[in-house]
């Protein structure tokens, strides 16, 4: 009778064959659990508890490698974004990537949820997302914007593709009602469409080439470059004494006399 007993308790002792080892799980397994959940469209239904429950772990389980349930989903996001932000086109044509860079983010927080709640919930600096501004930066300074102004056309346009995905998709599920629609209506749809997006998205950038420095003569058609205040100087003294010699100018530059290329000093007035 004695044995029975004992058999019982040692299988007290033993883990669940369902459950994982212990110290197997790490962060990259819950992350990777939770990505095939948000891909299956499940984004919905998933907690803490359920996707323990499918790692074969307690919950509590999950908390020594993630903070909760936001820090999941960020980086779960971040990983989505990843292959899809990207534009094919060139950087070179400055406007047109950043339509299709606009449009690529639109249409991934449109098609997830998961990842409209996390830049709806809280500023977004994943390693994707950061890696997301600083090219996108880095296109419109070439493009000819100062960093400041950069900065502001940045804000600007990704506030409004963030707002108009929100938009377009809390209106996913609206249909008309039982009567006539109205035209009035019909147009009011509309604008939350992707060609609507795309033609605020025109009106905007419109708006942020006129802030644009001028080009230098020879640079590149359709593309400006970011330069250096020692280049910016050197290019302007170039340009205002064309006779003189450009390596005595980089010297001037670089803390020599002024009088190195024969460059008049300026008159007291």
């Amino acid at each position: 009778m004695g044995e029975p007993a004992q058999a019982s308790g040692q299988q007290e002792n033993e883990p669940s064959a369902s459950r994982a080892p212990w110290g197997s799980l790490s962060r990259e397994d819950i992350i990777d659990a939770a990505v095939t959940i948000v891909e299956a469209g499940r984004y919905a239904e998933m907690s803490i508890r359920s996707l323990a429950a499918d790692l074969g772990v307690a919950p509590m389980s999950l908390y020594r490698h993630i903070r909760d349930k936001d820090d999941l989903l960020d980086e779960v996001v971040s990983r989505l974004l990843a292959p899809v932000w990207r534009p094919a086109v060139s950087e070179d044509d400055w406007q047109e990537w950043i339509v299709e860079a606009a449009a690529s983010l639109r249409q991934f927080l449109v098609t997830q949820p998961a990842a409209l709640h996390v830049y709806l919930r809280h500023p977004v600096a994943s390693p994707t997302a950061v890696e997301r501004m600083d090219t996108m930066m880095g296109v419109l300074r070439r493009a000819g914007l100062d960093e400041q102004t950069a900065r502001a056309a940045y804000g600007a346009l990704h506030t409004y593709t963030i707002g108009f995905a929100a938009l377009e998709a809390s209106r996913a599920g609206w249909v008309p009602g039982s009567g006539e629609i109205t035209s009035l209506a019909q147009q009011l749809a509309a604008y939350t469409t992707a060609g609507q997006f795309i033609e605020g998205l025109r009106y905007l950038l419109e708006g942020i080439s006129r802030h644009l420095r001028p080009a230098w003569p020879g640079s590149q058609p359709g593309r400006q470059e970011v330069i250096t205040v020692r280049e910016w100087k050197f290019r302007a003294m170039v340009a205002l004494f064309p006779s003189a010699n450009k390596d005595a100018v980089r010297r001037i530059l670089d803390g020599t006399r002024r009088s190195a290329c024969g460059l008049p000093w300026p008159r007291a007035a």
